[in-house]
């Protein structure tokens, strides 16, 4: 019996490491194409004399591409999409953990559903809207489309995170003199503060990562990055090694966000846990 149990275990351990290869070589074969020389792209596989070329093309738009300026703007549009969602998404998630009414709870899904909706479904309205209102191409533009992929986000998940505060909190602050809008800043957003941080960080990478909108409702000045890696397949031969390069390099920040926010969501999940 020990030596099935152990042969199980060997078993399981082996899947996980070829799943784990599975999931990790497309990133691998992305990193061997930004690191091959254009005369070796096509020629060979795996030997090949390995250069920083690609990404010094990349970075240095020496292909006409302005590919940091593509990053430049997506750092722009994600930090603004997020700062307005936690302005606007803050005050309405705690509104809605705090008092309920008859069809909050359909009003609360109607938000959500923005969240869930395809994206195809409302750029073609979207795109003649933001042309005839001169915001086709612009921060203005993209930062506010944008909050129908992150404001859904902020309100739902804080939402969850003042109901589990104690409402005796705010009433003893309440008792003490504090209006309500000191109690929500003074009493209630100090003890969030886990879930806020959590929360702008998904929805920077959410906002990040979208395509669809900038693809459509850009074209050169307010770019970002999803679209702008794009650029390198065009022309008559595709340049993939430059395409990889600009993929590596825009996935950078999520990444770097991604590993920070690893102990936010630790401590947000055990958020309300243990109540006195």
């Amino acid at each position: 019996m020990t030596h099935k149990k152990r042969l199980l275990g060997w078993l399981a351990d082996a899947a996980l490491v070829l799943y784990f290869l599975f999931a990790l070589f497309p990133i691998a074969w992305m990193v061997i194409l930004s690191l091959k020389p254009a005369d070796q792209l096509f020629s060979t596989y795996f030997s090949f004399t390995p250069t920083l070329g690609s990404y010094r093309t990349v970075l240095g738009d020496s292909e006409g591409i302005p590919f940091v300026r593509f990053f430049v703007n997506s750092l722009v549009v994600s930090v603004g999409a997020v700062a307005l969602s936690l302005v606007v998404g803050l005050p309405a998630a705690y509104a809605s953990a705090r008092w309920r009414f008859k069809g909050s709870e359909n009003l609360m899904f109607t938000l959500l559903s923005f969240r869930f909706a395809p994206e195809l479904t409302v750029i073609i309205p979207l795109f003649v809207l933001y042309q005839k209102l001169g915001l086709f191409d612009t921060y203005v533009g993209m930062v506010w489309v944008l909050q129908l992929v992150t404001l859904p986000l902020v309100v739902w998940i804080m939402r969850s995170y003042f109901a589990d505060l104690t409402p005796e909190l705010e009433q003893a602050a309440l008792l003490d003199g504090y209006s309500r809008k000191q109690a929500f800043f003074k009493v209630a957003l100090p003890l969030v503060k886990p879930g806020i941080a959590a929360v702008s960080l998904l929805a920077f990478i959410f906002a990040w990562n979208n395509f669809v909108f900038p693809l459509i409702l850009t074209s050169s000045s307010a770019q970002t990055v999803t679209v702008g890696a794009l650029s390198f397949l065009g022309g008559d031969r595709p340049r993939y090694n430059l395409t990889a390069a600009a993929a590596l390099v825009s996935v950078v920040p999520p990444l770097l966000l991604a590993l920070t926010i690893q102990r936010y969501l630790v401590r947000g999940l055990s958020f309300g846990a243990v109540k006195s």
